[in-house]
């Protein structure tokens, strides 16, 4: 057994104690005041210097032995807003929310990553950024990190996602683009209401609303290579307020996501042509707003294939607990760093029996030794390698 995965056994039960109490305590985003000063709390106790971020988060920093270059680890702290019905004995007690994604699993394996590293500091060839950070499920919080200088003198990052329904201590890894662009829009449609016995007399919005969803759809079918992957999706439409009545106003809201960085800047500008041509079409005028939540996840290919090595020095069985998988269209704020160090992640296989975002999530703790020795083992094989 190696020496990290062995430390990393060793705090075992500090990682579980740790998650279970982050996990009674969920806080919404950017609003993760007592997980940022529990966090803080712990670096203290290990002589870790660390820095608040406003208004939540906490970024440290371990100085390896030997001089190198820095690699930062990121966990991320916020949970959602879902009542919980697990059935496990540390259930949330904030009435409404809920660590229904696992962030608390992150946060707690990687304090369970801070001890192991001090354990080894000496070995080190350089310097450990831990991230600590707010508002992933917003896809804010990446972005309060970089702008607040987290990312500076940084030279490589990692994370590390807990994954539902996957085989407990399993590695899921991916080359190239590993999570989706992430955008959302908002679309007013504006008519002119009327009688709905006499719609000649006025604009109908909701026509007008129908025709854009369905139009929006041929940027898909007809503008996108059908090898390109892309996804427009309309996911609320709000429209009239009676029966009888032809609406003069129409609200849609969705999501666009991508794996390509080049189509994702150009989503907005193919979205309206397609929204002003159909609007003037049918009548109507129109207010646009389009927010990229967050960039495409694109792991780089060198820190991919690194981290690959690092996942089979940690697991039980490399040849079964190491796996290759495809690109998800979900979104994920780490996609941030990816665009300015080289970066990858991992999602790590905890069991369960029920999806991300169920109000019955759980996930199995004996999972959180492996993640945090794969925190430490890239951390230290990325070091060593560029000394």
């Amino acid at each position: 057994m190696s020496e990290i995965k062995e430390l990393a056994r060793k705090y075992e039960d500090y990682m579980i104690q740790i998650r279970e109490d982050i996990h009674r305590h969920p806080e919404p985003s950017m609003q993760e005041f007592r997980t940022s000063k529990l966090v803080a709390a712990e670096l203290e106790k290990l002589g870790i210097p660390y820095r608040m971020l406003e208004p939540s988060g906490v970024i440290a920093e371990i100085k390896g032995g030997k001089p190198g270059k820095t690699i930062g680890l990121r966990a991320d702290m916020d949970a959602l807003s879902v009542t919980e019905d697990s059935g496990v004995a540390f259930s949330s007690e904030n009435e409404g929310f809920m660590h229904a994604c696992g962030h608390d699993t992150h946060t707690a394996m990687l304090l369970g990553a801070a001890h192991v590293l001090m354990d080894i500091r000496d070995q080190l060839h350089g310097n450990v950024r831990l991230i600590f950070q707010p508002a992933e499920e917003i896809a804010t919080g990446a972005k309060a990190v970089i702008a607040q200088d987290g990312l500076k003198g940084v030279d490589a990052m990692f994370g590390i996602h807990i994954a539902a329904m996957q085989p407990i201590g399993s590695v899921l890894m991916c080359a190239g683009p590993m999570g989706a662009s992430c955008d959302q829009f908002k679309l007013r449609i504006h008519g002119k209401t009327t009688h709905g016995s006499a719609p000649e007399q006025g604009v109908d919005a909701t026509v007008c609303a129908a025709a854009v969803i369905m139009n929006l759809q041929t940027i898909v079918s007809r503008e996108v290579a059908t090898t390109n992957p892309l996804v427009v999706t309309v996911g609320t439409v709000k429209s009239g307020a009676r029966w009888n009545i032809v609406s003069g106003e129409a609200e849609l809201e969705g999501t666009c996501r991508c794996f390509d960085v080049d189509l994702h800047h150009h989503i907005p500008e193919m979205m309206e042509r397609i929204i002003k041509a159909t609007c003037e079409a049918y009548r109507c005028t129109y207010e646009f707003q389009y927010d990229m939540l967050c960039e495409v996840e694109a792991n780089d290919p060198g820190m991919e294939a690194l981290a690959w090595k690092s996942a089979e020095k940690v697991v039980d069985d490399p040849a079964s607990q190491v796996v290759e998988i495809k690109p998800s269209m979900g979104g994920e704020d780490f996609a941030e760093y990816t665009v300015l160090v080289p970066s990858t992640f991992a999602d790590l296989g905890a069991g369960g029996t029920y999806p991300h975002h169920s109000e019955h999530f759980w996930v199995d703790e004996s999972a959180f030794k492996t993640g945090a020795a794969l925190y430490c083992q890239v951390a230290k094989d990325y070091l060593d390698q560029n000394a």
